[in-house]
């Protein structure tokens, strides 16, 4: 569904991606784990079109997405959540759902009685400012923007960042429901013990390159990895 193909990205000079290539199947849920400054999130960027790519393709669907504008990519079928949030803290929960529809000309709302479902949090809160929300709360809404697109992959990244982890927990059992819905995932996350154990495949990103490839099963057993990224959560 999505194919990276040998992707260099560079920032300044300091090249942040030096030649990856990954894929993601229809229906899978597939992560990126690795350290901060890897180039995980410059890659979600540059899939996005949000950074430039100064080497390789993108492919969605058979298509090269490759050098695209941003909105051109979501009208595709591609969405990001991005790392930090970034809700617009001044409009309401409502409005800020409705922003990521923005492409839409069709009636939003059994997309919206769908987010509400899967967040009841954001329907209580839906005439709030989204600025008074908590972190977890911000999370939900950030995600509920995306999928207002009806993404066919939604990509995102750190979900999990500053949560605690109760809340941690509900945002996975999330993403697992989204993607029993039929929406493709491609995840970047710190906290590489949930991920893998949701992954259906999981790759190992290091000073911008892949190490390391697998089944989500097999990188949780893998020792160097568990040694790496999953502390004592691997024990």
């Amino acid at each position: 569904m999505l194919r990276i193909d040998d992707l260099c990205v560079s920032y300044g000079g300091i090249e942040a991606v030096k030649g990856i290539s990954l894929k993601v199947e229809e229906g899978q849920i597939v992560t990126l784990i690795g350290a901060n400054g890897a180039g995980k999130s410059t890659t979600l960027r540059a899939v996005s079109g949000l950074v430039k790519v100064k080497s390789g393709r993108v492919h969605f669907q058979g298509e090269d997405l490759t050098g695209l504008p941003p909105d051109q990519i979501v009208s595709k079928g591609l969405t990001l959540v991005p790392e930090g949030r970034h809700v617009f803290p001044d409009l309401t929960v409502l409005e800020n759902l409705k922003i990521g529809a923005y492409l839409r000309r069709d009636s939003l709302e059994s997309d919206l009685a769908w987010i509400y479902e899967l967040f009841p949090r954001l329907k209580e809160r839906s005439w709030q400012a989204a600025g008074t929300l908590s972190g977890g709360e911000q999370q939900m809404l950030a995600v509920g923007r995306a999928l207002m697109a009806r993404p066919k992959l939604i990509m995102m990244d750190e979900p999990s960042l500053g949560l605690a982890p109760l809340v941690v927990k509900g945002i996975f059992d999330i993403i697992k429901e989204i993607n029993r819905k039929g929406v493709t995932v491609l995840l970047i996350e710190q906290n590489a013990n949930m991920a893998l154990q949701i992954a259906d495949v999981g790759y190992v990103m290091e000073t911008g390159r892949i190490t390391l490839t697998g089944s989500g099963k097999d990188l949780l057993a893998n020792e160097a990895v568990r040694k790496a990224y999953l502390g004592s959560h691997g024990k």
